[in-house]
This record gives structure tokens, C-alpha cells and sequence, in this order.
């Protein structure tokens, strides 16, 4: 069975075929940096971390570019109220943001293309936009897309240009033809910082959001590419507008196969910040362990969505432990290669190869675990091992993983002990309550005394 891919530009699963044979080129909407990373941008580093982990598993040369959005109307707010310049609150959110990424198991993309480092190609695409009919000045200095004017515009998102332009409630500003046209260079203002304007033949200013993408990938991956991924909610407008801009400027075909993660939601709501339901990475990773976030993730199928809960992630780290424990059992044999012939690791491919079904592929890592609980066998236990790190799971020690409380060490309940203990001193004995029964769930008892708290495990 060939790989098949839900192609959100298709609506459809498709059997995938790379355009250079053996060599995939893919292409991921990073994060815009000016805050960190939250449990929504986990989601869909991982998730295509998965994807392109099993691309290679597969054989198959993988070029990966995740882009870094480093130039942005946020990014420019936050670091003037922040009293800095742009560069700088911009490296340490990258900084962090590699923090966040190794921990949870991602592997570094092969090119991680800051926005600023590529304004001289995202000029030259307005350019032949602008050549091309497509572009057009406005009063204000901005350079915008002319939306009408490219044929095929919606065929992403699946709306019509009449469907769209009845949902637009913005009135049509003096620097744009149509509310739908969005804007491919700024014109700078003068209350902005110096270091975010650039030279230009439309005199200084800086790039819009869109063309950033449609540049950097045309410039790392070349006109047509294999894939492009993003967080369902950048189909529209934004990979919407990035197919106009690059098929407007170079007349070919843009990205093949496109495609989308779900969301992680809180209280069936989206997590984002906009909304103020998140949770950051870091904050996530002060209760739970790495490796436990990461499986909460990768049982979920990709395109679905995933609700947030600690009920949720203790049920995970409680599934992780029965995978670690088959693997404490017997010493697993080192597999220098997976013998795709054995029924199991068949029918996990089976699994993988239908749009990266990881539901399923985990049902066959429990199906194995027991496998190993039966037979005692190395090569089952080591095959567990191989297959689970086809999907970044299951690499660690075992012993230390059963045995490591939540957060994965002592400083994580330390953390936790010390919350509930200022939660307490502030008669918030609800939160204090929530923290310990967090806990016991973990499998950690408190015990309060005059000399403070301490903690064991539960018998």
C-alpha cells in the first residue's frame, strides 16, 4: 500500500507521490515570535514532526523548512512595550522556542528561515505581482494584491470571491480597490522603530505577513513543492492568499498536497491567545513530563480535534507507563531495521500509510506491548521500541520513566508542592485541593506536618 494524504486543496485522500522521485520537499507555517510557544503550537510541531519522521521511516529523503515569523505587527508592539528592539525580543522567543521543541522530542527542520533575512526575495515576487497586473499602489505607500484579478481565488478555502466579499464587513479603505485585497508591502510609519523599516522601490517600509511564506518557500523548496502544512486555521486567508501571490508571480502550480492539524481546545474552544485560554509549553511541562505531552498528542489523529485537560494528559502518562512497562520486562534486541513483513509492524504501516493514522498505529504498539507481557520476547520488545520511534515515542530508560513522578522529576512536584502551599496561604483552598488531587492522580501522596509538606508514592 503507497502513502495516501488528505489533501485539504482536494478535499480528498490521495495516494501521494513525490514530484522527485525518493525526495520529499515540505514546507510548515512556523511561529509568529513574540510571546512563547502554547500546547496549540505543540500540536502542529509535532504533528508534522510525526510526518516527516514517517516520510523518512519510509525511505524517503525529506527537505523540511519550518519559517520563523520574526517581523509583525504583535512582534513590534510587544517589543516597544517591553522597552526593546525587535532583534532582541525576537531571538529570545526563538531561543525559547527551541527550548520547548527539544523537549518535546522535535527534530530541528532542515531550514528554519527567518522572515528578515529574505525581505530582498519577498520585493522581488511584489514585483513581478506588480508586473504582472496583480499588484497595484496605493495612496498610502502600501502595496496590495488585487484579489479579482487572480483567477481561482478560494479554491483552498472553498469559498467563492461573492462568499467572501459578503462575510467582509470592513469598508473598503481608501488604500484598497476591494475589502478582499490584502496588503504585500507596509508602508512605514513614522512612530516605528527603525529597525523594522526596510528600503524599497515604494520607499521604507516592511513586508506583509503573507508573502513572507510564499518567498521563503519559493526561495528553499523552488516554485512547486510536495507540501504544505499549517494549523487549520491559517487555510484561510493566509495559505489562500499565499497560493495567489505564488502562482500569480511565477504562472505554476504551488503546492501539491496541503495539509492541516486540528486545533487543541479548551472547553470546546480553540486554544489561542487571542482568547486567553492557553497554557504554555513550559507551563504544561511543570506538571507533566515531556515525553507524556507528546503521546497525548500523537494518539490523536492529526486532522482531529483535541481537547486539553489534565484528566486528558494523566490518562496519556497512565498509557505511556503500560508501553513502558512491557519494555522494563526484557531487554529490548537493537534493531538496525524494521522487518516491515512481521504482522505487527504490517499492520502499523497499514496505519501510518493512511493519512499518518496514529490512532491506529498506537493500537498496534498496545497490541505488541502485550505481545512482549506473554512472550518475554527481545525482538517483540525491541520491535516495540523501533515502531514507537517511528512516532518519537518510547526511547527512554523504562525504569526511569515508571518511576519518575509528574513533571518526570522531583523539581517538577517540588514545583507543584510549592504552588498548592502558596495557594493555600492565600485561602484559595479550592486551588490547593485541585493541586493535590492532581497528584494523587499521578500517583503522588502529600503529607502536610508543621515542618512542611513531603511527598511519596502511592502504594
Amino acid at each position: 500500500m503507497s502513502l495516501r494524504i488528505y489533501n485539504t486543496l482536494a478535499r480528498a485522500v490521495e495516494d501521494f507521490h513525490p514530484i522527485e522521485t525518493g525526495h520529499v520537499r515540505m514546507y510548515v507555517c512556523g511561529m509568529t515570535v513574540y510571546d512563547l510557544c502554547h500546547l496549540g503550537h505543540a500540536r502542529s510541531m509535532v504533528a508534522f514532526d510525526v510526518v516527516q519522521r514517517w516520510l523518512k521511516a519510509s525511505g524517503l529523503r525529506v527537505t523540511y523548512v519550518r519559517n520563523i515569523t520574526d517581523i509583525d505587527d504583535k512582534i513590534i508592539k510587544r517589543a516597544v512595550e517591553n522597552g526593546e528592539t525587535v532583534r532582541s525580543l525576537t531571538d529570545r522567543m526563538i531561543d525559547a522556542l527551541h527550548q520547548d521543541a527539544d523537549a518535546l522530542g522535535i527534530e530541528r527542520p532542515d531550514h528554519e528561515p527567518r522572515a528578515t533575512d529574505y525581505v530582498p526575495q519577498m520585493l522581488s515576487m511584489i514585483g513581478l505581482l506588480e508586473h504582472r497586473g496583480l499588484a497595484y499602489r496605493a495612496g498610502s505607500g502600501d502595496v496590495n494584491f488585487a484579489v479579482r484579478k487572480f483567477p481561482g481565488y478560494g479554491k483552498l478555502s472553498g469559498k467563492s470571491l461573492d462568499e467572501l466579499h459578503a462575510g467582509e464587513r470592513v469598508a473598503v479603505l481608501e488604500d484598497k480597490d476591494d475589502p478582499l485585497d490584502f496588503v504585500l508591502w507596509k508602508s512605514a510609519k513614522p512612530a516605528e522603530p527603525e529597525d523594522v523599516k526596510w528600503d524599497s522601490a515604494y520607499g521604507k517600509g516592511r513586508p506583509g505577513w503573507h508573502i513572507e511564506c510564499s518567498a521563503m518557500s519559493c526561495e528553499l523548496l523552488g516554485e512547486t513543492f510536495d507540501i504544505h502544512g499549517g494549523g487549520a486555521d491559517l487555510q484561510f486567508p493566509h495559505h489562500e492568499n499565499e497560493i495567489a501571490q505564488s502562482e500569480g508571480a511565477t504562472g505554476k502550480p504551488f503546492a501539491r498536497t496541503w495539509m492541516h492539524n486540528g486545533f487543541i481546545n479548551v472547553d470546546n474552544e480553540k486554544m489561542s491567545k487571542s482568547l486567553g485560554n492557553f497554557f504554555t509549553i513550559r507551563e504544561v511541562l511543570k506538571v507533566f513530563d515531556a515525553e507524556t505531552v507528546r503521546f497525548f498528542v500523537v494518539r490523536s489523529h492529526y486532522r482531529s480535534p483535541l481537547n486539553y485537560s489534565d484528566v486528558h494528559l494523566n490518562d496519556a502518562r497512565g498509557a505511556l507507563k503500560r508501553l513502558y512497562t512491557a519494555l522494563e520486562l526484557v531487554t529490548p534486541a537493537e534493531l538496525t531495521t524494521i522487518d516491515w513483513a512481521n504482522p505487527y509492524a504490517t499492520r502499523f504501516k497499514a496505519a501510518m500509510d493512511e493519512d499518518f493514522g496514529t490512532p491506529d498505529a498506537v493500537a498496534v504498539l498496545f497490541d505488541l506491548a502485550g505481545e512482549v507481557n506473554k512472550t518475554r520476547s527481545a525482538e517483540s520488545a525491541g520491535l516495540l521500541r523501533a515502531l514507537g520511534g517511528t512516532l518519537g515515542l518510547l526511547q527512554g530508560e523504562p525504569q526511569r520513566f515508571l518511576q519518575a513522578g509528574v513533571g518526570g522529576d522531583e523539581a517538577a512536584i517540588q514545583t507543584q508542592i510549592e504552588a498548592r502551599a502558596a495557594a493555600k496561604k492565600a485561602r484559595n483552598f479550592a486551588e490547593a485541593d485541585r493541586i493535590r488531587d492532581q497528584l494523587l492522580a499521578q500517583g503522588i501522596v502529600l503529607k502536610d506536618s508543621v515542618n512542611g509538606t513531603t511527598w511519596e508514592a502511592a502504594q
